[in-house]
């Protein structure tokens, strides 16, 4: 039995489910659907959703749906928020609009970012970014897809990188003698 698939689903207040060929969630903070492969179950006992399976030839999608419908239901309740630092001189980044982010990071011109539909951002003192919003893959994509715009160089650690993310320095060249 996975391990990952047989913990229950509490559901907060104010989270509505729809079971049918596809599990729908609402919530405070919007809607999502989580597909439901064949030879999955998802039921609503109690106020918590357990995900059953079949048989054994299902056992790697029990685990997945389960971690699937859970970020749904803490996506449209509580939300998820992503954190980005960006360090260097003259690298900084605004907001202009409500989805477009300008990146100026030592390139010679200017980088702009479309945010998706969803995914909101917050620049604090020009260098700290805040994403946040209810679907925790688009989130991670959007993150994912801004850090690779200028990643940590691991000799003068310039870059973007996850606050807390912890890098590895390495030694310049030594000067000949």
């Amino acid at each position: 039995m996975s391990r990952v698939g047989k913990k229950p689903i509490p559901l907060p207040a104010g989270v509505k489910v729809n079971i049918g060929s596809e599990l729908e969630v609402q919530g405070p903070k919007g809607k999502l659907t989580v597909p439901i492969p064949e030879g999955i179950r998802v039921e609503n006992e109690g106020g918590a959703l357990h995900v059953k399976r079949d048989g054994d030839q299902y056992a790697a999608l029990h685990g997945l749906t389960r971690a699937l419908a859970a970020n749904a239901v803490t996506g449209v309740s509580a939300g998820f928020t992503r954190e980005l630092d960006i360090v260097g001189i003259g690298y900084r980044a605004e907001t202009k609009g409500s989805n477009l982010i300008s990146f100026s990071l030592g390139y010679s011109h200017p980088i702009e970012v479309l945010l998706p539909k969803g995914i909101d951002c917050k620049v604090d003192k020009q260098t700290h970014l805040i994403l946040s919003g209810i679907d925790k893959q688009a989130l991670g994509q959007v993150v994912a897809d801004i850090r690779m715009l200028r990643p940590p160089e691991p000799y003068k650690q310039k870059g973007i990188r996850y606050t807390g993310e912890v890098l590895r320095k390495k030694v310049g060249k030594a000067a000949g003698k």
